[in-house]
């Protein structure tokens, strides 16, 4: 089997969980990789991820089958100029951002339409950086590709098979197309949940009550606040329009959902939540997407010494490892004391199995 050549400028939380998944599946695979932050890449060269580590983007990646572009979506004007000239005429360029309609038509500036395919994982974590990054993430996610309609169909579907072996789940869309989409189940979300936490932040009492009581369910809905900032403000610059249309339209479902309440409407306010209900309960119950799912269980435990530890040491006898752990204060919207999130959704459920036998009672959500 021929060496599959792979290069990488920018090694965060996704082009680090791309890079490992490629590493896990990919036999013969040579990495070359570049990043600003060098103590990543270095990282990465140590874990035995990255075979090379570029010290400047010129020159280094002439040998590539493939070349990931997974910096700054604002950096790509300049990285694209610095490696124009460089790449090999069977290279596929891609990219990782969530906008596609601006970085096509960067490509077409510099010329690059013939050999490049949008990507976007549509996956992620509120923690940032190589540091978090992990194979596991773009398992059962969707992947978006966007191909130029220059590039020969060959390269797409060659393109599409290696997807695949990250266990990632390829979707063609055009760039127009997919900004809609992801405006509308990506990036509002994000939005609306920076706009709640603000929300809560700005009306809060001056002793911080709200944040001291804040549920579990506000805590779930506004997690991907904690995002970077500087990924987000970029992401609402380069798909402002699609972003707009879409709030405008929830800013009426928030007005409709008003008007219920100030009138005491019944009737109307039970099939605003109804609907809500029935169309959440028909998605697929799957890792994909671009807010990612939480495998977490809660468990009901006893107000005894030793009873945390005894849970811990279950699943750590069954080599289950724990992403996080904590103790619920406030009951509201939870269904257990004792909150365990997990890596893996086969770790959760072998988890729930080893309590329930234990006599636990453990309530899984997604």
């Amino acid at each position: 089997m021929s060496q599959l050549r792979c290069g990488f400028i920018g090694l965060g939380l996704i082009g680090g969980s791309i890079a490992k998944a490629l590493r896990q599946s990919v036999p013969e695979l040579w990495i070359t990789a570049y990043d600003t932050n060098g103590e990543a890449v270095a990282a990465a060269c140590r874990e035995g991820v990255v075979d090379v580590a570029a010290k400047t983007m010129e020159h280094s990646f002439s040998h590539c089958d493939y070349l990931f572009l997974c910096a700054p979506v604002r950096s790509n004007d300049q990285n694209l100029e610095t490696i124009r000239e460089d790449l090999s005429p069977d290279c596929i360029l891609t990219d990782v951002g969530s906008v596609k309609a601006s970085i096509h038509r960067t490509v077409a500036k510099a010329g690059l339409s013939h050999c490049f395919i949008g990507g976007h994982p549509m996956t992620g974590s509120e923690r940032v950086g190589y540091a978090n990054s992990k194979a596991s993430l773009l398992e059962n996610a969707y992947y978006i590709l966007t191909p130029s309609p220059a590039v020969p169909r060959e390269k797409v579907d060659r393109f599409r098979l290696l997807v695949e072996k990250m266990n990632a789940i390829p979707m063609i869309l055009n760039p127009q197309a997919h900004d809609a989409v992801t405006a509308a189940v990506s990036h509002l979300p994000h939005v609306a949940a920076a706009s709640l936490v603000n929300l809560i932040r700005d009306n809060d009492s001056p002793d911080g009550i709200m944040r001291t009581i804040a549920a579990g369910g506000f805590k779930d809905i506004t997690r991907i606040a904690s995002s970077s900032s500087v990924m987000w403000q970029n992401i609402c610059l380069a798909n402002g329009d699609n972003i707009s249309a879409i709030l405008s339209r929830y800013i009426d479902s928030l007005t409709e959902f008003k008007a219920a309440i100030d009138n005491r409407d019944e009737d109307l306010l039970y099939r605003l939540f109804n609907g809500a209900r029935i169309y959440r309960d028909s998605f697929a119950d799957a890792s994909s997407g671009p807010i990612k799912r939480s495998f977490s269980i809660h468990v009901d435990i006893a107000d005894r010494a030793g009873a945390l530890a005894h849970i811990v040491t279950l699943l750590a006898d069954r080599q289950l490892s724990i992403k996080n752990i904590a103790i619920s204060h406030n009951r509201e919207s939870e269904d257990g004391v004792l909150r365990v999130e997990f890596y893996q959704e086969s770790s959760m459920k072998e988890g729930i199995r080893l309590l329930q036998e234990a006599g636990y009672c453990v309530h899984s959500r997604d």
